[in-house]
């Protein structure tokens, strides 16, 4: 299985469209492809056609609950699950803080020290190992900041794609949030790398899109020897061009293959798709172990 978080600290940058888009197009190349909506405001789910409703089963069952994978997981399509969030998930942080902490509290009443907090940010992990099938692909969709939720996304995930909106704000956060994956590969996940960039709302006509494009570029380039977590990370050759129909298939529940198979929006994530295909699991610098 390739586990995949797919991140960005900033919101609007497409972050759940190319999460949603991209699951359905490797659904479509034949791959068995999960969604972990991580964030909930539960528009990976929306774009999915899934509105969540009272009751229903959810990632929070999942990190809360003691609900196993196999017990919420809803198929959606050929080849695509979905497991699905609901506004309930914005209460985890604090259910798993007291929920796991009553359990790891010593003998003596005492709370237990950091290696026992560490397991705060492994529940989701531990669900994945122990799912009896598990698919080609896991996407996981994580909240546009950095929580428990996002944490466990980190320590679940094998590889962060980033989403990449062209422009120098998107930049200045891109340094914050490897400093976050660093962080977290060196201290919780020793197996995390980033796997790729992926520009968004890319105009190709605009000298800055072009510019940013080449300084993130360069930027991976001069990394590639060394011993973080992002040396061999690929930036995406397909560039994911603003489109009005990537931004109205999310009201209709569907994705951009459902909604518009012909749009320029198809033809952007079908071929970073292929390019994901293409693209194994960046190695480990030695330096990370």
């Amino acid at each position: 299985m390739r586990s995949i978080a797919i991140m960005n600290q900033k919101g609007g940058v497409g972050k759940t469209t190319t999460t949603v888009n991209l699951a359905a197009a490797l659904a479509e190349l034949g791959q068995r492809v999960c969604v972990v909506d991580m964030d909930p405001q539960a528009h990976a789910s929306l774009h999915l056609g899934v509105e969540p409703q009272p009751g229903d089963p959810s990632v929070y069952d999942v990190l809360v609950a003691g609900s196993s994978l196999a017990e919420v997981e809803r198929q959606v399509g050929d080849n695509l699950w979905l497991v699905a969030s609901h506004v309930d998930l914005a209460t985890a942080e604090m259910e798993l803080s007291r929920t796991l902490g009553h359990r790891m509290s010593d003998r003596d009443g005492e709370q237990a020290g950091p290696p026992l907090l560490d397991h705060l940010f492994t529940v989701l992990r531990d669900k994945l190992d122990r799912d009896r099938q598990p698919p080609d692909y896991l996407l996981i969709d994580c909240p546009p900041s950095l929580g428990l939720l996002t944490l466990n996304a980190l320590v679940a995930a094998e590889e962060v794609f980033i989403p990449l909106q062209p422009h120098f704000l998107a930049l200045h956060g891109l340094g914050k949030l490897l400093e976050t994956i660093n962080l977290i590969a060196r201290r919780l996940n020793e197996r995390l790398r980033v796997g790729g960039v992926v520009l968004c709302m890319y105009e190709s006509g605009t000298r800055l899109a072009g510019e940013v494009a080449a300084d993130v570029e360069e930027f991976f380039r001069r990394a590639e020897t060394q011993p973080v977590p992002w040396a061999g990370a690929t930036v995406f050759a397909t560039r994911i061009r603003r489109n009005i129909r990537l931004a109205e298939a999310p009201s209709f529940g569907q994705s951009i293959f459902a909604y518009a198979p012909d749009s320029h929006g198809a033809e952007d994530y079908r071929r970073l798709a292929g390019e994901v295909l293409s693209t194994a699991r960046v190695a480990s610098p030695d330096a990370l172990g």
